[in-house]
């Protein structure tokens, strides 16, 4: 037993370490930064639109979300070891490729489509195996710690690059990520293994014995089944949203701090690394607690707020302006805890890769359209304080939506007659399922069912939310 909880956060550590190096995504706002100040200086490297800076880095948030369908159901049915390894090759190579080229297509090719790729196959292999290494009432802890590695890279990912860059050049510096991510990815890649087949983790005791525990079995939905239910629209929309919202300054908070704080700058993108993190971890061990649909009111209504606060905290205020990014960062980093953790708990583990990867499309849609309208707006009207207000009233309207976000029916329970058939009664009808699993009353013209007739022996009892 202390092997097998070994090998489960040993996986864990795999899946953070591969999450630490694939997190260079939201170190996009000091490249950005760098790309911007050569096309300010005239220098002829970069010969790009100010209104397309955000391109390859919204196209990349695109490309990874939709990848991640691919990637959740590969891992799903083939390993998550060889997904990943795929992930750190697509990773190395577009990295690669933009370090040989300026040309804003070979950005959004190289950084866009397969850095893009890259992280959807490395991110979507790092939480499912650990995940299925512990019980249930750890799911959010695990969920979080791994993914926290994508967040807090910019940790360390930010000053180096900055050094980096001051050093070697834009392009150098992309060649040095290229190869070191690479090889970083697809060594860690080794270690993400599933649990044998059958295993199972041993469940939490309760810690009262004065009653029972209620063991609830959370059901296994398809795919098609889940997109069947109003649940996944729900957490779909407060996904888009919360992660949207958020990504519009992770994006250009680089640019925002440069005018107070210069070339420390890279401070600011440290530290909302270091909320993104710890979000994600602290939100996993709440929502454990609290459930996830009360966490994400707490956190949509606070980003709500801080996002607001930019209004009038400005970027020409330091010490206002780190306190909101990092704050920003903590409630844009729950997102990547809680609705993994809800794919999880609503709609079961055994198509938990593809299941999410479709739920993740939220992610993706949300950081293609929200930072590309903000840099638009801010291109016409040289201010994001329009957007500010467009992501304030969008996460309010989120939050709202949490109050009335709840688990789906059971495909049993929606399958379960309305009516219970007795033995010795007679009854002008029975019951058939269409393909909706929708419960109808066919009409059967003088038909009588005894009381030693198998069929009524063999009919489920009607559950209580369904009884007349």
């Amino acid at each position: 037993m202390q092997q097998i909880k070994n090998k489960g956060w040993q996986v864990t550590m795999a899946g953070l370490g591969i999450n630490l190096a694939l997190g260079i995504l939201y170190t996009w706002s000091i490249f950005k930064l760098a790309v911007k100040e050569s096309i300010l200086a005239g220098d002829g490297r970069f010969n790009w639109d100010l209104a397309s800076l955000n391109d390859p880095y919204a196209i990349c948030c695109l490309v990874f979300a939709f990848t991640m369908i691919t990637a959740g159901r590969l891992q799903d049915k083939v390993s998550p070891k060889l997904t990943a390894i795929f992930g750190g090759l697509l990773v190395g190579s577009g990295l690669i490729a933009i370090s040989l080229s300026n040309m804003l297509a070979m950005w959004i090719l190289g950084f866009g489509v397969l850095v893009g790729m890259g992280l959807g196959f490395g991110y979507a292999s790092a939480t499912p195996p650990a995940i299925k290494w512990f019980p249930s009432s750890k799911t959010g802890l695990i969920a979080g710690i791994v993914v926290a590695g994508f967040g807090l890279a910019s940790v360390y990912i930010a000053p180096l690059a900055n050094y980096l860059i001051g050093q070697f050049g834009l392009s150098q510096s992309m060649m040095i990520f290229g190869v070191a991510f690479l090889v970083v990815v697809c060594g860690l890649a080794m270690f993400l293994v599933n649990p044998p087949e059958g295993y199972a983790p041993k469940e939490t005791k309760p810690a009262s014995t004065t009653k029972p525990a209620i063991s609830k079995q959370i059901e296994e939905f398809p795919p098609m089944e889940m997109l069947k239910t109003k649940s996944f629209y729900k957490l779909w929309f407060m996904f888009f949203i919360g992660s949207g919202a958020g990504l519009i300054i992770i994006g250009s908070v680089a640019g925002m701090a440069k005018q107070s704080m210069g070339e420390l700058a890279w401070i600011v993108v440290a530290l909302m690394a270091v909320g993104n993190a710890g979000g994600r971890i602290v939100a996993g061990v709440v929502s454990d607690k609290i459930g996830r649909p009360k966490t994400l009111l707490i956190t949509l209504s606070a980003q709500a707020l801080v996002i607001m606060s930019l209004l009038f905290i400005g970027e020409s205020k330091a010490a206002p302006l780190v306190a909101a990014a990092t704050l920003i960062g903590f409630n844009y980093g729950t997102n990547l805890s809680l609705f993994p953790s809800a794919t999880k708990d609503y709609f079961g583990l055994k198509n938990f890769g593809i299941n999410y990867g479709l739920l993740f499309t939220a992610w993706g849609m949300g950081g293609f359209i929200f930072p590309r309208v903000s840099q638009m707006i801010v291109a016409q009207a040289g201010s994001p304080e329009t957007a500010y207000i467009m992501a304030t009233f969008f996460l309010i309207l989120s939050a709202g939506m949490s109050l009335i976000t709840r688990p789906p029916r059971s495909l049993m329970e929606k399958a379960t007659p309305i009516m219970k058939l007795e033995p010795g009664k007679v009854y002008f009808g029975y019951f058939v399922y269409n393909p909706f699993f929708t419960p109808v009353l066919t009409p059967d013209r003088g038909k009588s069912i005894a009381a030693d007739d198998s069929r009524a022996d063999r009919l489920p009892e009607p559950s209580s939310a369904n009884a007349a």
